[in-house]
């Protein structure tokens, strides 16, 4: 049976391939209010202005390709039982060939009714489009009559795949991080739920402390730490 490694992976992964970060200088909040164009109370306040946020995303995303990184990962999986838990909203990972992602914040690509995978619903994505990289405008209809929105968990909502996240690493024999800054929670708690035995890999060319000593930090950029880390498999 082959061994499980749970991936834990944030913008930082995405970098490389011109994607930027969201909290670094520079970073896509510096330019954009998050609570603006990312939340549900901006949501219900300007839909018009979250929407075209999510397009010229999509956008972006049209014009990328994966990296080394998210090459690297996806070729795990010739070896490993590979979980994918990323807080990235871009779909490289899947392009990259990755076959069992869970997206933690939702996908960029991907609208839905917006009273639809929620509480009521169980969060059912029973109602999931994926639009590619097309726009989606205001007055643009789901069949039952609600507006579209992006597929996202906007600041303020909760993060219903956490629990299935938390399962994934708890079964894990190796945990993974990459490109995360282990800043927003919960996903930054993940690691935490690694059994005792479980070594833990964080890869990230900025100081990172935590205080577990199974951590075992490969101070590097993405596609850099992953060349490392992949060697040290060997």
């Amino acid at each position: 049976m082959k061994k499980r490694i749970a991936v834990l992976t944030g913008a930082g992964v995405s970098a490389e391939s011109g994607l930027g970060t969201y909290r670094d200088n520079g970073g896509l909040w510096d330019n954009y209010d998050p609570m603006v164009v990312a939340s549900a109370e901006g949501w219900a306040r300007n839909p018009g202005l979250v929407l075209d946020f999510y397009n010229m995303q999509r956008e972006k995303l049209r014009e990328v390709q994966p990296n080394e990184a998210h090459r690297l990962i996806a070729a795990l999986e010739k070896d490993y039982t590979v979980d994918v838990i990323t807080q990235n909203v871009d779909n490289l990972h899947e392009r990259a060939g990755s076959t069992h992602v869970v997206h933690l914040h939702g996908e960029a690509t991907k609208v839905r009714p917006e009273n639809t995978c929620n509480d009521y619903d169980g969060f059912s994505e029973k109602y999931v489009v994926d639009v590619g990289y097309d726009a989606v405008r205001l007055g643009d209809k789901a069949p039952n009559g609600a507006q579209y929105r992006p597929h996202i968990v906007f600041f303020g909502e909760a993060v219903p795949k956490i629990e299935r996240a938390v399962e994934l690493v708890a079964a894990a024999d190796i945990v993974l991080i990459v490109g995360t800054s282990l800043q927003v929670y919960p996903a930054a708690g993940l690691y935490r739920y690694a059994r005792p035995e479980a070594p833990i890999y964080l890869i990230d060319p900025a100081d990172v402390t935590l205080c577990d000593s199974r951590v075992h930090h490969i101070k590097a950029v993405a596609t850099k730490g992953m060349q490392e880390f992949v060697g040290m498999l060997k």
